[in-house]
C-alpha cells in the first residue's frame, strides 16, 4: 500500500519582482518597494451638474454608473436633483480587465427601469498613467454625450487614470475585485484598514481600613470585606480580621482599564451576615478621569472617600445621607508597567504605559504581504467550494488588516505597511483569516471568520537593511493533526536608525523598570493578561470595519495557558535538548577519562597541568574558546528567519486522543469514560513526575544529613574527614592538590574499578526523609 505524500512544512525562499523591478545598488527607488506593483485604472466620479428633468414629476433621481467590460460598479443615487456630488473612487485591476473602452453613464433611477441620461468614453490607450509622489490627477468637467455620440444636457466632472496599489485612492476605493459584495457593511468590510488598541493602564485599588461602618445587626462581630468593580472585572479582599466597624486590609486589588475610561470604578463595603448571604454596608462610585496617575515607585497621596449607603423603598434606591461612613484608599492608573496583552514569549511591544517614559525608536520595520498560494477551501457557496482571504498583521498598538480577495485560492495583496520598533527584542505576527462576513454572511449574527494560520518574526533575529522575502506554510491545529493551510508570502526589511542605541537595547530590562521595583504576581499577571485581551478584542471588534473578536483572540494567542499534552510533551523535549549540550560534554569527559582516544586525553593533561600551574589564565582560556566557537559557528548561521515548526511542536506525532483533548472546551463537555481514561493518563504521568521530585529532594536532604547528626556515625565520620582535609589544605600547596585529584579523576582505566567509589557509596548510605513520610 503507498504511503500518501509528506507535507512539506518548510520555509521557502522566494525571489518575487519587488517594486516594478526598480532596483539600485540595494535599495529600491519606488515607494512601495517591498511588494509587486498592480496596475489599476481609477475612476473618480466628483458630481454632476445641469441635468434635464427625466420625470412626469419635472424631477430627477441621479446616479453614475461605471462600466468596464464585465465589471460595473454605481454610486448611490440622489432623488429629485438636477446636480449631485459623489466624489468616490472606483479601481479597475488591470489584470482583469477585458475592454478597451471605459464607460461613464449618467442614468436616472426609476420603479420601472433606469432611464440613460448621458454618458462620457474613455479609450484606455489614452489614459494618463500617474506615480505617486505626483499630486494628484485633477477632476475636469465633461460634456455628457447620447448613445449617438451627440452632445446631451448636463456635465460630469471626473477624473481618470492609471496607477497601482500606492495610490492615496486606493483604500478607500470601490474595488472591480470587489463586484460581486452586497451591502455597504460587507463592502466595508472587504476593504483595508488600520486599527489602533487602546491604551490600557493598569489600576491599583490599595484598600486601607473603613471607618464608622453602620451594620444591621449590632449585637455581633461584622466580617467585612470591600468589593471593587470595573466593567465586567470584579475583585475583592479578604474578609477583615479586625472584626469591628472600623477594619483594616490594606490590601491591593489590580484591574487593567482603557481609555477612553468609560466606566467608573464601583466600590462596595459589605458584610457576611449568613452563608451565602451579604449585606451592603455602602457604596463609592469614582469616576477613572480625575484618578491620579503615577509613573514611578514613589508612594502616592491616600484619601478617605465617603460610603453612600442605599434603602429601597417602594422599589426605589433612595441615599440615606444622616451620617456617612468612609473608607481609605490610595488609588492610582500605574504608567511604569507595561499591560501585558501578549505572552512576555513573542511580544511586540514592551513599552510603559505613560508616553513620558518611552524611549526613542531605533529603526523601523517594514512588512510586505504579497501572496498566498494553495488555500484550501474554507467555505461552501453556491454549491462551489470557495474562499475569500485577508490578513491582518500586529506590531506593537497597531494593527493592520488588508482587503479581502473574493474567491481565490491564490489571492494577490501586494500591500505594505511599516512600524516603528522600540525594542529589537519583539516579534510581529501575521494572520490570514476568511471573510464570513460578505454576501450578507452576519445576518444571523453567528458568523465567524475563520482561521488559516499564522506566521511569527522575531525582529532581533533579522540583519538590518536585508530584504528578506520567504513563503511562510500556514499550518493549524486541528482535533485530526496539524494540517498545511497553504502558503503566505512576505517581504520584510528590518532598518535600524542607530546601530549604537539598538546595541545598548540589550542592556535595558526587557520590561519597564516598574515590574522589578513593585513585581506583580504570575497569578496576577495571568489574570490581567486575560481582562486585557477582553478589552482588546471588545474594543476593536466595535471599530468600522470590526477586526472581529475572534481574529484579536487568535492574534494573541488567547487560550495558549491551557493543559495540552501536545505542548507538555513538547516542552520537555525541549529541555531535553538544552540539556542535551550538557550531556555531551559529559560523554566526553568520560571518554577522556576512560583514554578512548590516548592523544586527545594526554593533551588535556597537559592543558591541564599549565591551568593548574598558572591559574590566571583560567579565565582567558575559557572566553577565548567560547569566542573561536562563535566565530566558527558563524558559517552555519541561520539564514532565514524563524517559522512555525511541526517538528519542535509535536504537532506532526501527536496522538489523535491528545488533540482531542487539546481542543475540548473548559469546563469539559466530554462523556465521562473518556474523562476517567484521560484523568487517569494524567495521574499515571503526574505520578513519574512525583517520583522525579521526590528523588531530588532525597538528594538535596542526604546533603543536609551530612551535618545534622541524623545518622551519628556519618556525620562523625564526615566531621573527622573535614578536620584531616582542613589540615592536609592548609600545609599542601593548592597546586599539588589539584593536580594530584586532577590526575586520580584522569587515571587510565587499568587502575579503575567498576564499583562505585567510596564517596559515592557513603553518599548513598546518608539518611533521606523518605522513611518519615506516610
Amino acid at each position: 500500500m503507498m504511503k500518501p505524500p509528506q507535507e512539506d512544512f518548510s520555509l521557502k525562499e522566494t525571489n518575487p519582482h519587488l517594486g516594478g523591478g526598480k532596483v539600485t545598488g540595494d535599495k529600491l527607488t519606488s515607494t512601495y518597494d517591498l511588494v509587486e506593483q498592480m496596475q489599476y485604472l481609477y475612476v473618480r466620479v466628483v458630481k454632476v451638474k445641469d441635468l434635464p428633468s427625466m420625470d412626469l414629476t419635472g424631477s430627477c433621481d441621479p446616479y453614475v454608473e461605471v462600466k468596464l467590460g464585465n465589471y460595473k460598479g454605481t454610486t448611490r443615487h440622489y432623488e429629485k436633483r438636477t446636480s449631485a456630488e459623489w466624489n468616490q473612487v472606483f479601481a479597475f485591476s488591470k489584470d482583469r480587465i477585458q475592454a478597451s473602452v471605459l464607460e461613464v453613464t449618467v442614468k436616472d433611477k426609476d420603479v420601472v427601469k433606469d432611464d440613460f441620461i448621458g454618458r462620457v468614453l474613455f479609450d484606455l490607450n489614452e489614459v494618463p498613467k500617474r506615480v505617486p509622489p505626483d499630486s494628484p490627477l485633477a477632476p475636469q468637467w465633461y460634456r455628457l454625450e447620447d448613445r449617438k455620440s451627440d452632445k446631451a444636457r448636463g456635465e460630469l466632472m471626473l477624473a481618470v487614470w492609471w496607477g497601482t496599489q500606492a495610490d492615496e485612492a486606493f483604500p478607500e476605493a470601490w474595488h472591480s475585485d470587489a463586484a460581486a459584495v452586497s451591502g455597504s457593511d460587507a463592502l466595508a468590510s472587504f476593504r483595508s484598514k488600520v486599527y489602533l488598541s487602546p491604551k490600557l493602564w493598569y489600576l491599583r485599588v490599595n484598600v486601607i481600613e473603613a471607618q464608622d461602618l453602620i451594620p444591621s445587626d449590632k449585637g455581633r462581630f461584622p466580617e467585612v470585606y470591600v468589593k471593587a468593580i470595573l466593567g465586567s472585572q470584579a475583585l475583592r479582599t479578604r474578609v477583615s480580621q479586625s472584626r469591628s466597624i472600623n477594619p483594616m486590609w490594606n490590601e491591593d486589588l489590580m484591574f487593567v482599564a482603557a481609555e477612553p475610561f468609560e466606566e467608573p470604578l464601583i466600590l462596595s463595603v459589605e458584610d457576611r451576615v449568613g452563608p451565602n448571604k451579604d449585606e451592603v454596608l455602602g457604596r463609592s462610585l469614582i469616576p477613572l478621569q480625575y484618578v491620579d496617575r503615577r509613573l514611578d515607585h514613589r508612594p502616592m497621596n491616600s484619601k478617605w472617600y465617603n460610603l453612600e449607603k442605599h434603602v429601597v423603598i417602594e422599589g426605589e434606591k433612595k441615599k440615606d445621607n444622616k451620617f456617612s461612613s468612609r473608607i481609605h484608599m490610595r488609588i492610582c492608573l500605574e504608567g511604569g508597567y507595561h499591560v501585558l496583552d501578549e505572552s512576555t514569549h513573542y511580544s511586540s511591544d514592551l513599552r510603559p504605559t505613560a508616553k513620558q517614559l518611552w524611549k526613542p525608536s531605533i529603526g523601523v520595520l517594514e512588512l510586505g504581504i504579497l501572496t498566498a498560494q494553495g488555500l484550501m477551501p474554507m467555505k461552501v457557496k453556491d454549491n462551489r467550494q470557495t474562499t475569500d482571504a485577508y490578513c491582518v498583521a500586529k506590531y506593537g498598538q497597531k494593527w493592520i488588516r488588508t482587503r479581502t480577495i473574493i474567491d481565490s485560492f491564490s489571492p494577490k495583496w501586494n500591500e505594505q505597511y511599516t512600524w516603528e520598533v522600540f525594542d529589537p527584542c519583539t516579534v510581529i505576527t501575521v494572520g490570514v483569516f476568511d471573510n464570513c462576513h460578505l454576501h450578507g454572511g452576519d445576518k444571523g449574527g453567528g458568523s465567524r471568520d475563520s482561521r488559516i494560520g499564522k506566521v511569527r518574526i522575531r525582529l532581533s533575529s533579522l540583519e538590518t537593511d536585508r530584504v528578506y522575502t520567504h513563503a511562510y506554510p500556514l499550518l493549524v491545529l486541528h482535533p485530526t493533526g496539524v494540517k498545511k493551510m497553504g502558503e503566505i508570502q512576505l517581504a520584510v526589511r528590518f532598518t535600524c536608525s542607530s546601530l549604537l542605541n539598538m546595541m545598548h537595547m540589550y542592556s535595558h530590562p526587557l520590561l519597564p523598570k516598574m515590574h522589578y521595583l513593585h513585581p506583580l504576581t504570575v497569578s496576577q499577571l495571568d489574570n490581567l493578561r486575560h481582562q486585557a485581551t477582553q478589552i482588546v478584542s471588545m474594543r476593536l471588534s466595535r471599530a468600522e470595519p470590526p477586526l472581529r473578536k475572534e481574529v484579536v483572540e487568535f492574534m494573541l494567542d488567547v487560550g495558549s495557558h491551557m493543559w495540552s499534552m501536545r505542548r507538555s510533551k513538547a516542552n520537555f523535549f525541549r529541555i531535553m535538548n538544552v540539556l542535551g549540550g550538557i550531556i555531551a560534554v559529559g560523554r566526553w569527559f568520560d571518554q577522556i577519562c576512560n583514554w578512548k582516544n590516548p592523544i586527545t586525553t594526554v593533551l588535556i593533561h597537559i592543558l591541564f597541568f599549565i591551568l593548574v600551574m598558572y591559574p590566571e589564565l583560567i579565565l582567558p582560556t575559557i572566553f577565548l574558546y567560547l569566542f573561536l566557537i562563535g566565530v566558527w559557528y558563524y558559517r552555519w548561521r541561520p539564514r532565514h528567519p524563524s517559522h512555525m515548526d511541526t517538528r519542535i511542536s509535536h504537532a506532526d506525532s501527536a496522538h489523535p486522543d491528545e488533540l482531542d483533548e487539546e481542543f475540548d472546551t473548559f469546563p469539559t463537555s466530554k462523556p465521562a469514560d473518556i474523562i476517567r481514561m484521560r484523568y487517569d493518563r494524567l495521574r499515571s504521568i503526574a505520578g513519574r513526575i512525583q517520583t522525579v521530585v521526590g528523588d531530588l529532594a532525597t538528594q538535596g536532604e542526604r546533603v543536609q544529613s551530612l551535618l545534622s547528626w541524623r545518622d551519628p556515625r556519618a556525620t562523625a565520620l564526615f566531621v573527622i574527614f573535614c578536620l584531616i582535609a582542613a589540615i592536609v589544605l592548609y600545609v599542601t600547596p593548592f597546586q599539588v592538590v589539584a593536580l594530584l585529584t586532577g590526575f586520580y579523576v584522569l587515571r587510565h582505566p587499568r587502575f579503575r574499578h567498576r564499583l562505585p567509589s567510596v564517596p559515592l557509596n557513603f553518599f548513598r548510605r546518608l539518611p533521606a526523609r523518605t522513611d518519615s513520610m506516610l
